[in-house]
């Protein structure tokens, strides 16, 4: 995601890319299955960069500006709808609060995972949150063995199947899946509520407000190191901007099921990305258990009852 604030949503992630239909016109010629796969890479690029930020910000002080530059960027998309904004949120404060504080806790959560336990692991056990909210949707028997196998995946990544992870690495991917959750399940509400990607502008100034005491906190490093703030610029564009593009260019293309089956190898392709540039290693029972919740995701995805969106 997370993250960062992945577009996971519900099969729609977070409403397509904030910077609107131009620029998804300039990708048309790309093969969809491929913008995505590019979102992917994108997404885990932008955690790995984020982790080289960590020994001087933290993690807290890395997302945090992570986030506030991000709400910029969508706020410089959004330009002259503040007043808008404002009266949406007094509408629908309930709902869009939630929202926000599920988008910061989820960035939060992830990042200090990722500080403390390798990229593809960390991915893996954040899924769990919204594999959970679709079997619970759902009720589908195939559904919940699905969530066991993503379980089982979970728990051979834990200290008491052997492994040595930091096991606050596993608490705080396993808050980060929490919030991601929340995420998943009140942004179909605010889908209904909030039209096009002003839910998502909203939820992110609410999450970079939540921030601001972490931003405050490395303000010194900032400015005697201008380059972080650079850094941090390119972890945004990395986790929030590229993403969103290439993504709202692919769902105008993709089934929701090939959106879901896709974006399911999301845990193998950070594994890969740890090891290649970050050089984590797992082990064979760590990529057992990547493949339990890649599996896992898969099987909800084309178990899934529902009439595939065109």
């Amino acid at each position: 995601m997370p993250e960062d604030v992945h577009t996971k949503q519900e099969q729609l992630p977070t409403g397509g890319h904030p910077e609107g239909e131009g620029q998804s016109g300039l990708l048309a010629g790309f093969p969809p299955t491929g913008l995505l796969l590019l979102a992917i890479v994108s997404i885990q690029l932008g955690a790995a960069l984020a982790t080289n930020l960590f020994p001087i910000l933290g993690a807290d002080g890395t997302v945090a500006i992570r986030i506030i530059i991000s709400a910029l960027l969508l706020g410089l998309a959004a330009r002259g709808r503040v007043r808008r904004f404002a009266s949406l949120f007094v509408r629908d404060w309930r709902l869009l609060l939630g929202y926000g504080l599920c988008i910061a806790a989820m960035n939060l959560f992830f990042y200090k995972a990722i500080s403390l336990i390798p990229l593809g692991a960390a991915v893996a056990i954040e899924f769990v949150g919204p594999l959970g909210i679709a079997a619970l949707a759902s009720h589908r028997p195939a559904h919940f063995a699905c969530v066991g196998l993503a379980a089982l995946g979970i728990f051979l990544l834990t200290p008491l199947a052997g492994v040595d992870l930091d096991p606050l690495g596993i608490l705080c991917a396993l808050v980060a899946g929490a919030g991601w959750a929340g995420f998943v399940f009140l942004s179909r509400g605010v889908a209904m509520r909030v039209s096009g990607n002003d839910g998502l502008a909203i939820g992110m100034s609410i999450a970079a407000i939540s921030m601001l005491p972490f931003a405050v906190a490395v303000i010194p490093d900032l400015i005697s190191n201008p380059w972080l703030l650079l850094a941090g610029f390119g972890v945004a564009l990395l986790s929030t901007t590229l993403p969103f593009t290439f993504e709202f260019a692919a769902l105008k293309r993709l089934s929701n099921r090939a959106y879901g089956v896709i974006v399911s190898v999301e845990p193998a392709v950070a594994a890969l990305i740890g090891a290649l540039l970050l050089g984590e290693r797992i082990g064979v029972q760590g990529m057992i258990a990547i493949a339990c919740v890649v599996v896992a995701a898969i099987g909800i995805t084309v178990t899934d009852g529902r009439e595939p969106a065109q």
